[in-house]
């Protein structure tokens, strides 16, 4: 089910972010009508096409709240998220938190606005996954993207009655202020939204935005040691 997004009113989470900000710019450059671009504190866009809304995916009232004001949203962008590391085995305190946004407020807002798709026609949600949904080298980062990206495929299936088309984007690195510290090698965000969008115009339900998603993808078939060198040692011989 192509999504064009020329004539879309496109709803933005986290659209503060380096890849919340592309979505939102490259929304307008492809025609959209209108943008929600929202965040706890929404920053200033200077143009009349960006409204902005503020919202707290960890807050079931402001997500229910943003659908309201937002009734007219065709396409939504379930980019909002955290980093961090934050160890499995480390303090629950910080692994529920990063839970609450990662996967519980990703889901609330899907479940909050499939109404306001099914009522606009169907439209179209596009979750913001990770290569890491696919390798547990994060930690609890690793376990809330995985989370994730079962629920987008849950989700595709629960939607599909309704004509709402799923979309998951998976990449890795990129270079915005989340990724500050990193020094392996980042992706443009502009580069990442553009597949994204290309991706949603062209109906496909997952999107591998960058070669480290698409070389993980594909060796989620090997041996597990094979993505984790340092489980070699465990592997029988004999």
């Amino acid at each position: 089910m192509p999504s064009a997004i020329s004539g879309a009113v496109v709803l933005v989470t986290g659209a503060n972010g380096g890849l919340g900000r592309e979505f939102v710019a490259q929304a307008l450059e492809r025609g959209a009508t209108k943008v929600y671009a929202t965040a706890r504190t929404p920053r200033e866009w200077n143009d009349a096409r960006v409204q902005t809304i503020a919202l707290d995916v960890t807050d079931e009232s402001s997500v229910r709240a943003a659908a309201a004001i937002a009734a007219d949203t065709t396409i939504v962008i379930n980019n909002a998220g955290v980093g961090g590391d934050v160890p499995m085995l480390g303090g629950s305190e910080a692994l529920r938190r990063m839970f609450e946004t990662n996967f519980f407020g990703a889901v609330s807002v899907a479940r909050e606005f499939a109404p306001v798709l099914a009522g606009n026609g169907g439209g179209a949600l596009l979750d913001v996954h990770s290569a890491l949904s696919w390798l547990g080298v994060a930690g609890g980062y690793s376990a809330t993207k995985a989370a994730f990206w079962s629920a987008t495929n849950s989700l595709r299936l629960e939607l599909a009655p309704q004509g709402t088309h799923v979309v998951g984007l998976h990449l890795g690195y990129a270079d915005t202020p989340m990724t500050e510290g990193v020094t392996e090698f980042k992706s443009d965000p502009a580069d990442i939204v553009a597949r994204a969008y290309d991706g949603l115009e062209a109906g496909e339900f997952e999107v591998l935005a960058d070669e480290t998603s698409v070389q993980v993808k594909a060796g989620l078939s090997a041996p597990l040691h094979a993505l984790y060198p340092q489980l070699a040692s465990a592997v029988p011989t004999a």
